[in-house]
Parts: C-alpha cells; structure tokens; sequence
C-alpha cells in the first residue's frame, strides 16, 4: 500500500510527476440537503426551542401550514454542468488533465444528465449513498456504477436506507465491492452528524468497521471538515490499514479543497489504481488552510445568493429551498410566503451576511493558511480497540485512536 499526503503550497514543485487531478465528492442541484439541524439547534436550549415552537404556531395562524423544517429541504446553487465546470477548471490550472466524479445524495441524476452531452459521455455514474447503523448514520461515496445496472443499484441502496436493514446494508456494500470498476469511500467517517452520544457514535462505527471495512476502499480526507478532525481521520485510516482519498464535499461555488493526483488515463484505471495497486496521493488545495469557519461562511452566501444567469425557477434562494405546502407536498418556498416575498426579517438578516461576506479578511487570515495545512501528516498505525472495549497482548486497554471531540456533531473544533 502507498499513500503519500501533498500540499501544493508545500509541494508544488512536486505535481510534474503527475498528469492527472481527480476531483472526488462534489453536490450540484440534485443532492437535497435537509433543514432538520436547524430543529435540532434550536431545541439544546429552552429559550431558543421557545421561541421556535412560538414561530411555529405564528406561521400556523398566519399561513395555514404547519412549519416542518424536519421535511425541508435547501439545494445548492450549481447544476451539473457548472459545478463540473468549477472542479475541471481548478485542475487545469495546476496543468494537469482533469477528471471528476460528482456525487449528490442518493441521487446520480447529475451525471446521467451530463452523459447526455458528448463532452461528458465518460462521467463516472457516482453518489452520496446515506447509510443508518444502528443508532449513527454514514455517508458513502459510491463511484462509478455500471451504467447498466446502475439506476437498479441506487434503487436497492434507497431500498436499504428506507428499511435501515443492517443486514441488507452489508450485503449491498459486498455487491458494490466487488463490482469491477467501483470505488467505494467512506466519506467524513468521524462526522457525527446527529450529534448522537459520543460513546454511542464510537460504537456504531467500530461496529460498522469491524463488518463492513473489509468493502471500503479508502477513507476520505474531507475538505469541509476541520483539520482536527481530518487529523484524527488520517488515523483512523492508519489504524484500519486504509488508503486515504480526496474529497472535497464542496456545494457552493468553492472549487474542492482536496484532490488525487494520478497518471491513470481514465477514471476506471484511477478506480483500478486505488482498488488494487492500493495507492492514493492526495494534494490538499491552499483554501483548505483559511479557517472553517470563515469557509462555512462563505458557502452560506453562495447558497442564499441570486443568480440572475440560472433558469428562472433556480435563481432565488427560495425558489432552491423546499418546504411542504398545506396539503403536504414539498415545493418551493417561493410559492409559499402569504405576499409572495420572503419575511423582512430573513431579507434583512440575508442582506447583512451577503454584505459582511464582502469584507477582505484574506489578509487577516494568512497566518492560518500558512500554518495549519502543514500540520496533516499520516500517521503510524496503532490498534483499534472492539466496541465492547480492547486490550493490547499486556492486558491494559486500548485507549482510541482519535480525539474524543471529533464526535461533537455539527460542532466544528477551532482551526
């Protein structure tokens, strides 16, 4: 196995080994993101679960729909041809060949309509397959399904997250492994994202590991987490005898901050270099370095910005965002505001954080940018203790091999 971990601030001399850059784990309008943790925001404190619950009764009384952010939804700004665009273009500018495996939530309708261009025929057919273990839920980036049976896979993986069926999970995980062509990375592995117990999450994903890292191909190093976290990732992958792999999560306009370097001709041999020549470099990109954050920040003014450019439907805020109207069905929140305009007060707050979003901070900022990039390195293995608690050949337990806070959920640690 060979994995080696680059940064191009560091280590741009380096790239002319290379010819090609993989961009891996990448959202455009397809994938659904829901609105659910902002209910789970509120209710960790009285005042603000108050305040909700009275929103919720005024919105009621006012509009005869029951507020239900569990079921809304908000979408990113890029289609599939943009985003493509935004990862090919950041690739070309290292003088590389470009590749890119888009990957929305338990959705490949993004790449089935790229594959429609002739430009983009070869797109890997590629998801974010959500995946429950027992109390924790997992992402999974599935890359490049067979274009055959692809629609009949997805279907299944739907199937298998509906009846959150362990057993079903673990086989569909042995079918996609040993696909030919396929590449399977566990994706953001230490993100608790509902914020679960950290003890439990522990135990969901040492038991997950302990049945299902056998069909896992490579752990990902994210680029929208923390580098604390992707620290503690680089161990877990140590720890588990896994490569590491790019992904760069991105759903605004932001190009991925990480990605693969490769001479592999197409995306199959880039999967066969991983799969079975067990190698992975990985270049961690500068706008990793800024702080998270900041970078949050940012993404949040994409996602509620206007786009004159896109089709009209896609080119307001609330015509991406989604909630269910009063019969139920999930439209666009466009459709729903009593004077067909938002509230005053989320324009006013909206209009605020576009404008802050404006201040050059770039300055203040590179300090982080020239220290904490340099602070990813692989680590040395070291073992991984069962869910019902390890012990090394002395008898003492074996303490875990990441820091305890990477399960603070949606908590993000200080860069």
């Amino acid at each position: 196995m060979h994995n080696e971990l680059l940064v191009l601030s560091r280590d741009q001399g380096r790239l002319t080994a290379w010819q090609s850059g993989v961009s891996l784990h990448s959202h455009t309008r397809h994938s659904q993101e829901s609105l659910g943790f902002i209910v789970a925001y509120l209710d960790r404190r009285a005042v603000t679960r108050r305040w909700y619950a009275g929103q919720r009764e005024r919105c009621r009384q006012v509009t005869g729909i029951d507020l239900d952010l569990g079921r809304a939804y908000w979408t990113p700004p890029l289609c599939e041809r943009t985003a493509q665009g935004v990862e090919l273009r950041q690739i070309e500018q290292l003088g590389l060949r470009p590749m890119v495996s888009l990957t929305d939530h338990n959705s490949i309708e993004a790449n089935m309509l790229l594959r429609k261009d002739a430009v983009y025929a070869a797109a890997p057919l590629s998801t974010e397959w959500t995946v429950p273990f027992g109390g924790a839920v997992f992402h999974f980036g599935i890359h490049n399904l067979p274009a055959r049976s692809a629609c009949e896979l997805m279907a299944a993986m739907h199937e298998a997250t509906f009846l959150a069926d362990e057993d079903r999970i673990l086989q569909l995980f042995a079918e996609l492994s040993a696909l030919p062509g396929v590449l399977v990375v566990f994706n953001h592995p230490l993100w608790n994202f509902y914020s679960i117990p950290a003890d439990q999450f522990r135990y969901e994903l040492t038991r997950f590991l302990e049945s299902g890292n056998r069909y896992v191909h490579a752990f990902e190093l994210n680029g929208m987490r923390n580098h604390a976290e992707n620290r503690a990732a680089l161990q877990l992958a140590s720890d588990w005898d896994q490569l590491v792999i790019s992904g760069g999560d991105r759903h605004g306009c932001e190009p991925n901050a990480s990605i693969n370097l490769t001479n592999a001709a197409d995306f199959p041999e880039f999967v066969e270099e991983v799969r079975e020549g067990r190698q992975s470099t990985v270049l961690v990109m500068p706008q990793y370095a800024a702080p998270l954050p900041w970078r949050l920040y940012r993404n949040f003014t994409q996602v509620i910005a206007e786009y004159p450019e896109h089709p009209a439907g896609r080119q307001r805020w609330d015509e991406r965002t989604f909630h269910p109207d009063r019969d139920g069905a999930v439209v666009p929140m466009a459709g729903l505001w009593k004077n067909g305009a938002a509230p005053d007060l989320l324009n006013t707050i909206f209009a605020a954080a576009m404008t802050a979003a404006c201040v050059p901070f770039d300055g203040l900022l590179r300090r982080w940018m020239r220290r904490e990039n340099e602070s990813l390195q692989l680590p040395v293995a070291r073992t991984w203790p069962s869910p019902r608690g390890g012990a090394d050949e002395s008898g003492e337990r074996l303490e875990p091999a990441f820091d305890e806070y990477a399960y603070g959920g949606g908590e993000t640690a200080a860069d």
